[in-house]
């Protein structure tokens, strides 16, 4: 089985395929081999997912509201 490159996967792909090695590595029928490739494929998903919600987060940060509370649009993300 060919894995998707963790780049090019959207947040719920990489948060699948997580639980899914989790749920593997908990499991503890891995070879050591395995559990090694499992954990490192398994770090590169965490960061993969933290970047997309830091994205999602500064979206949301950034949009800006009318007088009635109605999305107009979005505004620069000052820090």
């Amino acid at each position: 089985m060919t894995e998707k490159p963790v780049a090019e996967m959207s947040f719920e792909e990489a948060m699948g395929e997580l639980e899914t090695l989790v749920g593997q590595l908990e499991r503890g029928d891995v070879p050591l081999d395995e559990s090694i490739r499992l954990y490192e494929r398994g770090a590169a998903l965490k960061a993969r997912c933290e970047q997309k919600l830091s994205e999602a987060e500064e979206k949301v940060a950034k949009l800006t509201l009318d007088a009635e509370g109605n999305p107009t649009g979005t505004a620069p993300l000052d820090g």
